[in-house]
């Protein structure tokens, strides 16, 4: 395995706070790793000295000779005055329009990106901060790199946009260190996660799942006395991994085991008690667009197109960059008029909106006070929160919460103005990219909570892990001014827009079949099936032998000789068990 990048024993401070506390860790050729952590705990920078953007305050970072790498991160700039041919075409050499045209990666990236639709004319000074970031990538994606490095690469693309990019990076084959709050693009893309946490950073295998469950796992190991569940955790978590066949034949015991740890986990939302409870708030009519149109400049966004929002709704709208989500949302939110037909709103809703852009906030107040000035107490759904309680779901601890508003940075003002939106106690929530500048974990927070919210919700956002987890139904708006419902949600969304970009086909001929992989006979299954039977006995019987140990351990607690003695038995079960289950995922795939 090549190694690209080392950092050995790294330090890095700002001021008195110790970002990174003797960090040591490698990026090898091949390696795709996703960087998680609080905001502001150290992400960016760990990036930034890896890459050579920054120095380290002790400690050596090594790179490859002749490495040839990429940084786009938050603070990438392009060269003033350049317009996009310059920035992404030039550096490769072409000039010429039939050059990048016959070019399969300039053209793909290009248009991947949406770079394309900007214009290679256009000037970079002109354009808006995500339209540069988006200019940046696609100058660091057309080279021939060894390692690519992004900070935040999903932030101003669309479902579409994080789609293809993920495609992407899997398929070029370069190394990859990124920083990204997209759930779906870490576990898409990631073989390898870096926690940032304290200082240190943690590596775990795999993306962003995986992460979710080494992180239980290491909480569980924490406590002694949950030693058993512990284990059984670890071996579930190893069986579920390998995929769909094991699981699809999985024997009792394992379903019952799956259970027994996660019976303290709280069930998913109960969406008819939900509506239910949406209906006596909100009564049948909610927000309703009857013959409405609405247009941006003059492209045509709603045309026409009657829309109803009922009670308990919790929709999530998607589309291309540009396609009129923001302006459609600000409809809903009644702060533009349609140009003809009409928009009803129930007598009873108490509506909020979460725009993208940062309202203004009372400067003066810490933060704790400014969730206060709006109430002191919060019911959602079946959590009663207090203001303090509120701000610590959204990344303010107890110590944060006296900083004052004034001293807040873009990301936590957001976080605040969320907080603030929800302890109004509304009935309709209107989200427009709730997930920019939140962390995993104050994501999760979010997600908890609107999960449980009962009321109407509509949500735009290209963060397709929260669309699926708290929307119930999905809407995109496809530039045809309707509001298309989709009944596979954003898997259907995008299958029609690669059909739209795709365009009318001639019919592929058909492709050579693949040479089938010799079946298992009938005879050759039943017998497989029988020994499956005979080892889930097996098993089940050491099941109870260790539990039975398990047992014995605790009473002999102050019986050292006992002790040893009980301990060799109860490896030599475990040893026996894990041959056997070894055994059983060989015969389980034989059986089908």
């Amino acid at each position: 395995m090549v190694n690209l990048v080392n950092l050995e024993n790294v330090d890095k401070s700002y001021g008195v706070k110790p970002l990174l506390d003797g960090v040591s860790l490698g990026v090898n050729a091949g390696d795709r790793i996703g960087v998680v952590g609080l905001n502001g705990g150290g992400k960016t920078t760990l990036l930034e000295v890896l890459a050579g953007v920054e120095e380290a305050d002790s400690g050596r970072v090594s790179r490859g000779r002749d490495l040839r790498m990429a940084v786009v991160t938050q603070r990438t700039e392009l060269p003033a005055g350049s317009t996009v041919r310059d920035a992404v075409l030039a550096p490769l050499g072409i000039t010429e329009e039939h050059q990048w045209a016959a070019d399969p990666r300039a053209r793909s990236i290009l248009t991947g990106l949406g770079v394309l639709d900007l214009g290679l004319d256009s000037t970079v000074d002109t354009m808006s901060g995500g339209e540069r970031r988006r200019v940046a990538l696609a100058a660091a994606l057309v080279r021939e790199l060894d390692l690519v490095v992004l900070d935040e690469p999903t932030n101003h693309l669309d479902v579409e946009g994080v789609r293809w990019l993920a495609d992407h990076l899997v398929s070029r084959g370069s190394a990859l260190v990124v920083v990204t709050h997209d759930r779906w693009f870490l576990d898409t893309v990631c073989t390898r996660t870096w926690e940032v946490v304290g200082g240190r950073v943690e590596q775990y295998e795999g993306g962003y799942a995986d992460w979710v469950y080494a992180r239980a796992e290491r909480a569980r190991l924490a406590d002694t006395l949950e030693e058993k569940r512990r284990n059984l955790a670890r071996k579930e978590l190893a069986w579920l991994r390998r995929g769909a066949p094991a699981r699809t034949s999985k024997p009792r015991y394992r379903i019952d085991a799956a259970e027994a740890l996660i019976s303290d986990v709280p069930p998913p939302r109960d969406s008819v008690e939900l509506l239910a409870f949406a209906k006596r708030r909100l009564g049948r009519t909610v927000i309703e667009l009857e013959d409405a149109s609405i247009a941006a400049g003059t492209k045509p966004i709603l045309d026409h197109e009657t829309w109803r929002i009922g009670p308990g709704d919790r929709v999530g709208v998607v589309g291309v960059n540009g396609s009129g989500k923001t302006t459609v949302l600000r409809l809903l939110a009644g702060e533009t008029e349609p140009s003809s037909g009409k928009r009803v709103q129930g007598q009873t809703v108490r509506l909020a909106h979460l725009s993208q852009e940062l309202v203004e906030l009372p400067p003066a107040l810490r933060v704790l006070e400014a969730v206060e000035e709006v109430a002191g107490r919060v019911q959602l759904g079946k959590q009663d929160l207090s203001a303090s309680q509120l701000a610590e779901r959204f990344g303010f601890p107890a110590n944060r919460q006296w900083t004052p508003v004034g001293d807040l940075s873009g990301g936590e003002r957001r976080r605040l103005q969320l907080a603030r939106l929800l302890m109004a106690e509304p009935n309709v929530l209107l989200l427009d990219e709730p997930t920019n500048d939140l962390d995993i974990d104050t994501l999760q927070q979010l997600e908890d909570l609107l999960d449980s919210w009962p009321g109407t919700m509509v949500v735009v956002s290209h963060d397709r892990y929260l669309v699926e987890r708290v929307c119930d139904t999905v809407v995109a708006l496809f530039g045809d001014g309707k509001v298309t419902q989709l009944v596979g949600g954003i898997e259907e969304y995008l299958t029609r827009r690669a059909a739209a970009v795709a365009g009318p086909r001639a019919p592929a001929a058909p492709a050579p079949r693949a040479q089938e992989e010799p079946k298992v006979g009938a005879a050759e299954r039943r017998a497989a099936q029988k020994e499956l039977a005979r080892l889930e006995r097996q098993i089940a019987t050491l099941e109870k032998k260790e539990a039975e140990l398990h047992t014995a351990l605790a009473a002999a607690a102050t019986d050292s000789g006992r002790l040893l003695e009980l301990d060799a038995q109860l490896r030599g079960v475990v040893g026996e068990k894990d041959e056997l289950e070894a055994r059983w995922l060989e015969v389980a795939d034989a059986a089908g």
